[in-house]
């Protein structure tokens, strides 16, 4: 995958991996392969090689010292040379300060190192972490002071009333799924609220795989560019992590929001565009009913290259909100109400494979409404679908 390293991807499939191998490198060499490694990484985020400057943030400045560095030193071109895919340390490339301008002891401070010998010398590899602690720590560490806070200020004092109100609650994120990591959706992580302002770009990785460039804006007054699933595996580690909830006007299943709701999700009605002759043809009946825990719309953003939704774009015909309620045992009870009329249709995925989407059915809109009212009011356990009268009947 684009965006992680091997580790990464042995324990997303399950693998343990065997015990890292002692280093035949120096102290010296593990120390430039590991600030080269922090190089590589910022470049990847921000798409730009590090810039010197007193409006940069300290961690770019100090990167472009030592790239600048890095560069005057032929025994790390030797070193890091097969690392580097980007061609940082070119010779060519235009350097915006002169290292031989500075002497050992102003790039020594400029680094935050101290001088040979003592107890913070650069070339000393002391308390070195492992590269997935580095991964751990990069999300605070890439972190800079946000420049319009101001903007966002309200918005921070805005849902900590709210949920001193009871307006706003927090949901524990049971499964932490890319669909909750949205623009405009509050997180608290790591004892902070979180917000995600933009979304810069989505796109898909070589596994097939979705991920998207965010600006998250803390309620401390910092900010961070991260990759989507990079905040995804941020929450993953922060045991505790909290999803906070839009304002709650009004729970689906009560008319009013009691002290023991919680907010679950979303019912959502979609129906298919696409140009089947036997879709075309049963166009107005056939709905695909589905329950999520983020945004619809995020959801449904990559449908034309998705089996499960025909391959085609969709539209939505309706939506629910969910209070204190399993979103998959009520997906279950749909499927059970409405099993008799699945829609029985097998296609291949973009790959050749045949798949049989679960969730499309052969009922009316309001069909569907008067399921859900029934679900509201208890009253469903008592009802069951009717194909030829096209209606809910007593059991």
């Amino acid at each position: 995958m684009a965006d992680m390293d091997d580790d990464d991807l042995l324990e997303a499939l399950g693998v343990e991996a065997a015990p890292t191998k002692a280093s035949t490198h120096t102290a010296q060499q593990e120390r430039l392969i590991a600030g080269f490694e922090d190089i590589l990484r910022f470049v990847e985020t921000h798409g730009r090689v590090p810039q010197h400057g007193e409006g940069r943030d300290i961690f770019e400045r100090i990167y472009a010292v030592r790239l600048d560095r890095l560069r005057s030193m032929p025994e790390a071109h030797d070193l890091l040379i097969p690392m580097d895919k980007a061609g940082l340390l070119d010779a060519q490339a235009v350097m915006t300060v002169n290292p031989e301008e500075l002497d050992d002891e102003a790039l020594l401070a400029e680094l935050g190192a101290g001088t040979p010998g003592d107890e913070s010398d650069i070339t000393q590899l002391r308390h070195v972490s492992s590269y997935a602690d580095r991964r751990a720590a990069e999300e605070i560490a890439n972190r800079t002071r946000c420049q319009d806070f101001e903007a966002f200020r309200p918005l921070f004092e805005k849902v900590r009333r709210e949920l001193d109100q009871g307006v706003r609650r927090t949901t524990i994120l049971e499964t932490r799924s890319l669909d909750e990591i949205q623009q405009g959706t509050f997180f608290i992580i790591s004892g902070q609220i979180a917000y995600v302002a933009e979304e810069y770009e989505e796109f898909t990785t070589d596994y097939e795989r979705r991920d998207g460039r965010l600006r998250v804006i803390y309620d401390n007054g910092t900010e961070g560019e991260l990759l989507q699933r990079s905040l995804q595996r941020a929450l993953h580690r922060d045991k505790v992590a909290r999803l906070i909830s839009e304002p709650i006007a009004g729970p689906l299943f009560g008319d009013a929001l009691e002290p023991d709701d919680v907010v679950s999700g979303t019912i959502y009605v979609l129906r298919s565009l696409s140009s089947m002759p036997y879709v075309v043809e049963h166009r107005e009946l056939i709905h695909k009913i589905g329950v999520t825990g983020g945004k619809v719309e995020a959801r449904i953003a990559n449908a034309a290259r998705d089996a499960t939704y025909l391959l085609a774009d969709v539209e939505v015909v309706a939506t629910y909100t969910l209070s204190n309620v399993n979103r998959t045992k009520l997906e279950n009870l749909f499927h059970r109400i409405f099993g008799s009329v699945q829609l029985d249709l097998t296609i291949d995925d973009r790959f050749g494979n045949p798949v049989k989407p679960r969730e499309w059915f052969l009922v009316p809109l309001h069909v569907i409404d008067e399921a859900v009212s029934r679900i509201r009011d208890g009253s469903i356990t008592d009802m069951k679908y009717d194909p030829k009268t096209a209606s809910l009947v007593p059991r």
